[in-house]
């Protein structure tokens, strides 16, 4: 009887170790003391140590010592026998030195004669991820000084955060359930139907500036950003809005901290780094994976400007240097590419973007850019380059070549893809089929055309020349994937047949999106400092006419009382009074042409032709010049480009005055096409435009800076003795009716 049930037993001990071992649980058992006694693969594998690792080791020198103490506390009362298991989530060492969460089950197991511990552990740091960046939003929403607000697509209020609280006065309890047209103005009886209507549509409501009234009766200017809510079909279910109180110039810095902030931490959440440098303080910020590109850790303060300058190859560092200097000279963007020595001797590739940022003065105070690592990229080509070599050098071997080049296809730590002459797969890299998301045996021996989304035409031809012996490349290339728009650089190449002839084409990518959003942030932070700069000018204006233009009035109004108090003053002084009150009049004139250049009301409130027009007016009689204004648009333009049109035509107009001496200026702006053209031309002098370039003046720049950010181009053209020309072409961003007509 005794034998039959130890046999019986015999399946039961291996059904329990085959669970034991496939569980996906971690599981260990341990003795009394804490040590382990046998581990689950599972466990290994969370925590990334070998069987013998894990064994080898106590249960408290897993954690933190804060976790484990905790946990240690715990299973002194297991073994004091008080309680018979527990449960808490801790962090785990991983063999990389990386941390783990994990949801730690502790039971006692003393139904024999030694007692044992079973510990299971699930790895939960997804979900403690997931937790942490929503107590994160929730802390975001609820600390935020702005007023954000959800809502129904009928303007019910559905949630109200505490910003919403002290902008508005209403409670949270007071305004949910509510409609938001309590917030509107009785004036103002459409523009909350307007705004849900546009919502509805699927549009986007973006800075619309406007006035709202608070509980207790107050009226506030605030500007709104709200976008409809979207569930995972993409259809709208409700709205959420933003609201910021613009009456005072504090919040305006605010957004702009903010939008710092988030620029900041964008690039430090991707594989972009990036770096702010203070010419005039020597301070410089590190963020993102700059650390890691120049083979220091995240903690390492980046020490004196030398010290990193040393890390710089010895070699690459003249050019470097000559490269900054002229982007710095030349109020240019820079791109270098330049090695870096690790403190291990290894040598690494990074390509880095920035620019210098300038004083009033003109004199350079900050660098500000981005760099990314393109070793594996230049490994590559430096690897292809030299196959291409020796395939060219031995063409007697060029068979065994051929195969040799497969397998460094599918072994190089980059994205390549070997091609026939029929453009299909010979062999791809691994690199290749992660940034495609493809396996292998799916693509090999099927045609290009075939596999994926349909090929643009441009790509096809690229394929073409080189398949005739061209090699092609590009810096920068965009295509619409998944409703999503990449970037990428590419290189084409042709590879060669024993006998010469080319048996298809090698081609090597570098996916670049995440730099080209990092590019696009750093060109928001641009926008966003000229839009600061405006709001200063406006400021700046709105105090001469309202305080000094008063004051000077009020001055020559003083002048003339005196005369009538005293009208028996000798003729000398009365001319002296006649003529300080001349004086008085022509500066107040000058202030109030001073607060017409730096904000035009005519343009904020009439567009930009009135705005032209006025402000020519005042200039042309102002500096005795004749200005012929010539126009021919069909609408009114979005608020940016209409700025940004006026102010380069200030910049032209001053710079024509003071350096070309003429004496009468065109101006034509037509709209055709989609495509707005700003035409200045006058028949002064000229300069040499090179010169000018390389000079301390910032007018170049800042026009091109402005015209650049609405996406539009500007061509200056300028001999001695010949006049100059400037030409502006800003194309017209497609937009619901409902904004163009806003102006």
């Amino acid at each position: 009887m005794g034998d039959r049930a130890s046999a019986k037993s015999i399946p039961n001990i291996e059904l329990f170790r085959d669970i034991f071992n496939a569980s996906p649980v971690g599981i260990a058992i341990e003795n009394f003391d804490g040590q382990p006694l046998f581990v689950n693969p599972a466990l290994c594998s969370i925590l990334g140590f070998s069987e013998d690792e894990l064994l080898d080791k106590h249960c408290v020198q897993f954690s933190p010592p804060e976790d484990a103490e905790k946990d240690w506390a715990l299973f002194q009362q297991l073994r004091a026998g008080s309680i018979d298991h527990y449960q808490l989530e801790k962090r785990y060492f991983r063999q990389d030195g990386s941390l783990v969460w994990g949801s730690l089950s502790i039971s006692l197991l003393n139904d024999r004669s030694s007692p044992l511990i079973l510990a299971m552990v699930q790895d939960v740091t997804e979900k403690k991820t997931a937790e942490e960046a929503r107590y994160r939003q929730t802390a975001i929403i609820e600390s935020s000084e702005d007023a954000i607000i959800s809502g129904t697509l009928d303007g019910m209020i559905v949630s109200w955060n505490e910003g919403a609280r002290r902008m508005y006065g209403y409670t949270e309890s007071e305004a949910v359930g509510k409609s938001i047209a309590m917030l509107v103005p009785p004036e103002l009886p459409d523009e909350e139907k307007q705004i849900l209507e546009t919502l509805r549509a699927g549009g986007r409501i973006e800075h619309f500036e406007t006035v709202r009234v608070t509980k207790t009766g107050k009226r506030i200017n605030v500007s709104l950003t709200i976008s409809p809510i979207r569930d995972s079909s993409g259809r709208t279910v409700g709205i959420s809005g933003i609201a910021r109180d613009i009456t005072e110039r504090k919040r305006a810095e605010e957004r702009l901290a903010a939008t710092n902030e988030r620029l900041r931490l964008a690039i430090e959440s991707g594989s972009v780094g990036g770096w702010d440098y203070n010419l005039k303080t020597g301070m410089r910020v590190w963020f993102g994976e700059t650390h890691a590109q120049l083979g220091m850790g995240d903690d390492e303060p980046p020490g004196s400007f030398e010290k990193s300058w040393g890390r710089i190859h010895k070699d690459d560092r003249e050019h470097l240097q000559q490269t900054l200097r002229v982007a710095r000279d030349k109020h240019e963007q820079f791109t270098e590419e330049f090695r870096v020595v690790w403190r291990d001797g290894t040598t690494h590739w990074v390509r880095s973007r920035g620019r210098f940022f300038y004083a009033a003065n003109g004199e350079p105070e900050r660098l500000l850019g981005l760099s990314v690592d393109i070793t594996r990229s230049k490994q590559a080509e430096e690897a292809l380059q030299l196959m291409n070599r020796a395939l060219e050098e031995k063409t007697a071997l060029l068979k065994a070549h051929e195969e040799l080049l497969r397998v460094f296809v599918r072994n190089v730590p980059a994205a390549v893809a070997m091609l026939d002459r029929d453009m299909r797969y010979l062999q791809v890299s691994d690199r290749w089929c992660s940034d495609n998301s493809v396996e292998a045996s799916e693509i090999l021996g099927r045609s290009r055309y075939e596999v994926g989304p349909e090929m643009p035409e441009r790509w096809k031809e690229v394929n073409r020349r080189a398949l005739e012996g061209e090699t092609l490349r590009a810096e920068e290339d965009r295509w619409e994937s998944g409703g999503k728009t990449r970037w990428c650089r590419w290189v084409v190449r042709p590879w060669k047949t024993v006998d010469g002839t080319v048996g298809g084409i090698l081609v090597l990518t570098e996916d670049i999106t995440r730099r080209k959003e990092m590019e696009e942030a750093l060109s928001e932070m641009s926008r966003k400092l000229i839009e600061s700069q405006e709001q200063e000018r406006a400021r700046i204006a709105r105090d001469l006419h309202d305080d000094i233009g008063q004051r000077l009035a009020m001055l020559a109004v003083d002048l003339d009382q005196v005369q009538q108090i005293w009208p028996d003053l000798p003729l000398e002084v009365l001319s002296l009074m006649l003529e300080l009150r001349q004086q008085a009049k022509q500066i107040s004139t000058d202030v109030q042409s001073l607060s017409h250049d730096l904000h035009s009301s005519q343009l904020e409130h009439l567009g930009v032709v009135a705005g032209i027009k006025s402000w020519c007016r005042e200039f042309g009689e102002r500096q005795r010049i004749q200005i012929d204004f010539e126009h021919d648009v069909q609408g009114t333009f979005p608020p940016e480009i209409s700025l940004c049109l006026f102010r380069v035509l200030q910049e032209a107009l001053h710079n024509a005055v003071k350096h070309s001496g003429v004496k009468r200026v065109k101006i034509a702006l037509t709209e055709d096409s989609g495509e707005i053209h700003l035409l200045i031309r006058d028949f002064g002098k000229g300069f040499d435009l090179e010169a000018a370039k390389h000079g301390s003046g910032l007018g170049l720049t800042s026009m091109q800076e402005r015209v650049r950010l609405v996406n539009g181009m500007i061509e200056i053209q300028s001999k001695p003795m010949e006049g100059t020309a400037i030409d502006v072409r800003v194309p017209l961003p497609p937009a619901p009716n409902s904004q163009r007509a806003a102006g």
